[in-house]
């Protein structure tokens, strides 16, 4: 087992990056070794919910066309209080046949192992650009991404930017080109309060709710209806857009007329089309709600939806350069969906193809005592050099 591997992923692990705080730690440390191993390193600051984030960008090779970006997030999801851990999340702990802690498949291992190829590169054989890209905030949102890309030719002013991208989320290997969307938004029921013994002097918010409810639910169903024949093959289990009810909180006592009530939704569109069309419906068909309470006849709530957040759904071009290099490493011979959002949506908003594809397991992500199988965590940097070597000449 390569020590340096064993370093870089155990200190990557002990630094606290889930979502609600800040990754500065952790990215300076990935820039500082990449710049230590010849890469021209930068930072791309930003704020996300009055908390410092940090994403990079780190180049290498000559100024000719092509070449590749390999990718990876830097942010974990929350342990604290999640049921089941019997092992310290910030501590890498190696076993006979797994490797353990908080980010080792949902993908921290990956960026050490781009860390521990970077090392072994002779960056003077390069004969296409080669950058590494890792974002902040993936697990919220692809927030980071959606920062730092509008302005990624920046750090490209004196190699061309490659078109293909590599993102190393965890797949245990396999190759997906495609996944659909994600779009969450808030409902809200704005009623009026009052005591529950004289309910006509009030409207109750989750009464009203429920009528919301049954309507995005009847929604729900004619979108399961319409499944698509062209997406069947790489979506088998739900080729539709699939919706869930997310939460829902509202009223203070039993014996009080519940004034408010919010309700969390999100859904996930097909990589067709405009991903905001289903949310337009739903707010049509909300707005044409009866928002009187059964107890009060007289008067009305209001339904407001907020303004929704969108992670865009991939849906990448078939027999790219870089997929002919996976499947003849790994041994794969056919591309599907994954179940999952990433970042690769947000780099097909600037033109740059993705693939996913890495190490870790999905059944592990965002799992306590999460872990990756030793065998992965110790041969996955020469896959990361012989892709390289591969796409970029080194």
């Amino acid at each position: 087992m390569s020590r340096y591997l064993q370093e870089v992923t155990s200190r990557l692990v002990s630094c606290d990056t889930v979502s609600t705080k800040s990754n500065a730690e952790a990215t300076e440390y990935l820039g500082e070794h990449l710049d230590r191993h010849g890469f021209r390193v930068a930072y791309h600051r930003t704020d996300i919910a009055g908390v410092a984030k940090v994403n990079l960008v780190a180049c290498a090779g000559p100024p000719e066309p092509d070449g590749l970006i390999i990718s990876g997030h830097i942010d974990v999801v929350p342990f604290t209080g999640q049921p089941g851990w019997q092992r310290d999340p910030l501590r890498l702990e190696i076993t006979d046949e797994r490797v353990y802690g908080r980010g080792t498949s949902d993908m921290k291992v990956f960026l050490a192992q781009c860390v521990d190829a970077a090392a072994q590169l002779n960056l003077t054989a390069l004969t296409r650009p080669l950058a590494f890209v890792f974002t902040a905030d993936e697990e919220i949102g692809c927030l980071g991404a959606a920062r730092l890309l509008p302005a990624l030719p920046e750090y490209f002013l004196d190699i061309p930017q490659p078109r293909l991208a590599w993102i190393g989320e965890p797949t245990s290997y396999q190759v997906f080109h495609t996944h659909k969307g994600v779009v969450i938004f808030t409902v809200k029921v704005q009623g009026r309060g009052g005591h529950s013994s004289v309910p006509e002097q009030g409207v109750n918010a989750i009464a009203v709710m429920g009528k919301a409810i049954e309507t995005i639910g009847r929604y729900q169903a004619e979108l399961r209806a319409q499944r698509s024949a062209t997406f069947a093959p790489v979506f088998p289990e739900s080729p539709y857009t699939t919706l869930n009810f997310g939460s829902v909180r509202g009223g203070t006592a039993a014996n009080m007329i519940a004034e408010e009530c919010a309700l969390q939704v999100s859904y996930r569109p097909l990589p067709q089309g405009d991903p905001l069309d289903d949310y337009r419906e739903i707010v049509r068909r909300l707005q044409e709600i009866d928002a009187r309470d059964y107890g009060s006849p007289e008067q009305r709530a209001t339904i407001e939806c907020s303004e929704p957040l969108t992670v865009q759904p991939l849906l990448s071009p078939r027999e790219t350069p870089l997929e002919g290099v996976l499947f003849d490493l790994l041994h794969q011979h056919t591309s599907s969906g994954a179940p999952f959002a990433t970042d690769g949506g947000e780099f097909a908003r600037v033109g740059i193809t993705s693939l996913i594809c890495g190490p870790g397991d999905l059944e592990q992500a965002h799992q306590p005592n999460e872990s990756i199988r030793r065998e992965a965590f110790e041969h996955g940097t020469r896959t990361v050099v012989e892709v390289i070597r591969r796409m970029c000449g080194a």
